[in-house]
């Protein structure tokens, strides 16, 4: 059914919840995972125009992608990483279209519809920019401990 997922990340806590729901769905359907982190800040967003050298944000997200990919391919999971720069959403469906993959799987945050509207979600813009099936997780609530 699904041969190849894409796997958006944010390089934070949220990246937890939808890895091991793609773990898992990567094992079962013998799946590749394809992860990619969009980097949104002003460096990111204007390196090619401006002929900016690698942010730091950029180097350590490299980093970072690296290491995902290797605990999922420890894991049994046939993996690779991407890094994008620019708006999120945009990216994620151009990286989908190109990458020709089956399912989009992300996280979360689970804000209310007037959240959504004020501040807007990655999740919300991908959904009317995608014709790719999108499977999205919740990031669980912290606990009393991790709220503080």
């Amino acid at each position: 059914m699904y041969k190849r997922i894409l796997v958006p990340l944010e390089n934070g806590p949220a990246d937890d919840a939808i890895l091991k729901h793609v773990t898992d769905l990567a094992k079962l359907l013998g799946a590749q995972v394809l992860l990619l982190h969009v980097a949104d800040g002003w460096a990111a967003r204007n390196m090619e125009q401006l002929n900016l050298r690698e942010s730091q944000e950029i180097k350590e997200d490299r980093v970072y992608l690296e290491r995902v990919s290797q605990q999922l391919r420890r894991a049994g999971v046939d993996a690779d990483a991407l890094l994008a720069a620019g708006d999120p959403a945009k990216e994620i469906a151009a990286a989908a279209e190109r990458e020709s993959v089956d399912l989009i799987a992300m996280a979360t945050h689970g804000h209310s519809l007037l959240s959504d509207v004020v501040h807007g979600t990655t999740a919300t813009a991908l959904r009317h920019v995608s014709r790719i099936p999108i499977l999205m997780v919740r990031v669980p609530a912290p606990g009393p401990a991790e709220s503080r």
